[in-house]
């Protein structure tokens, strides 16, 4: 480990390193970014001329981010089918990662790199940033005090109207794995999960829709896609059973026919009260024979039970808790563990729509 500043390779250079990690990890004093990467040199270039210093480096070649001995930390922030191979090279390197959702495309290979982490006894976390948010902390810490009961039924939530990423590979099957279910769906599951600490599932139904995407000059946020290219899914849905009975409801789209739209959020509904995101954050129970709702405030507190400037976005939490859990040497927020359960669930709502069947897991 660097003995003043940890220094850290990122490999892609692409929206979300540009547009997440390196905004946020150029604010961590103790950070420096030694290597930028990407297999379109200008990217790379691009990268280093904002985020970078004159000791800063640029590749072509993952591999050579592995080789170097002087850095501590990857950041893998590449389309999702090269994930797993860069992660687990990249542990097997001595390396901490951070690697960009979802852990991977297949369950499998999310499992191999969880393995690798802890075959290396390096650190491994995954880029799901709305648990870092002021509600979701916030809304974490009333589960944790038993606020809720029991919660037994919940609902995930990625739904856009009319919003399909029409740069990059987002609508490229091969190096995607889908679309907006293991792009914005697999955040809104993640939060629901950690939420409810239950990582147990039991059985999964979905179902997969192909019915807009072949639309062309369709309105949409980022301008018309191009049918041709549009090979993933537009929306999904899925029940998810529990082995303790709780159930979650999954819904997510890039395109689809509603008005009542939101990203990672979610609904709770326990023994003792309930929650939901749906506009702020809102709690509902009961009081003394009457029911009772209220939206919390959250503009004045800061964000729930972690030090430091309530002005941090959730990617800069992110960012610095991830690096304080380097130094420190403690689990990050979001463990390999959790991760490969929502790569889990995300599979088996593809193989219940591609199948019919629901999908049980052992």
């Amino acid at each position: 480990m660097s003995e003043t500043k940890i220094k850290v390779g990122i490999i892609g250079c692409g929206g979300i390193a540009m547009g997440k990690h390196l905004p946020s990890l150029s604010k961590l004093l103790q950070v420096e970014i030694g290597v930028f990467c990407d297999i379109d040199e200008n990217k790379a270039h691009i990268a280093k001329e904002k985020y970078g210093n004159a000791a800063s480096t640029i590749t072509l070649d993952y591999r050579t981010i592995l080789e170097d001995a002087s850095i501590d930390v990857v950041h893998v922030c590449t389309p999702n089918s090269s994930h797993a191979e860069i992660t687990i090279a990249a542990l097997e390197a001595g390396k901490h990662v951070m690697c960009e959702k979802p852990m991977a495309i297949t369950s499998a290979d999310a499992k191999a790199m969880a393995d690798a982490a802890k075959r290396t006894g390096k650190k491994l976390s995954i880029g799901y940033q709305n648990r870092y948010r002021a509600d979701s902390q916030y809304l974490k810490q009333l589960c944790e005090d038993g606020e809720f009961g029991d919660i037994y039924y919940a609902k995930a939530l990625a739904i856009r109207r009319r919003a399909v990423p029409t740069w990059g590979v987002f609508l490229d099957l091969e190096k995607q794995g889908g679309g907006p279910l293991i792009d914005i769906g697999t955040h809104a599951l993640d939060l629901t999960l950690w939420l409810m600490d239950n990582y147990k599932p039991v059985s999964v139904t979905g179902s997969v829709f192909y019915k807009l995407g072949s639309r062309p000059n369709s309105a949409n946020a980022w301008g018309p896609w191009d049918p041709e290219k549009f090979k993933v899914e537009d929306s999904a849905v899925a029940f998810i059973k529990m082995e303790n009975g709780a159930t979650i409801v999954l819904e997510s789209s890039w395109a689809i026919n509603l008005v009542n739209i939101g990203e990672a959020k979610t609904i709770l509904c326990g023994t003792e009260g309930g929650a939901d995101m749906e506009d702020g954050l809102r709690i509902n129970g009961e009081h003394k024979s009457r029911l009772y709702d209220k939206v919390i405030d959250l503009k004045a507190g800061g964000v729930a039970f972690n030090e430091g400037s309530s002005n941090e976005t959730d990617s800069e939490l992110e960012a610095r808790l991830w690096i304080e859990a380097i130094q420190n040497d403690t689990t990050p927020l979001v463990t390999p563990e959790q991760a490969f359960v929502v790569s889990q669930i995300l599979e088996a709502v593809y193989e219940s729509a591609r199948t019919g069947q629901t999908v049980y897991f052992n």
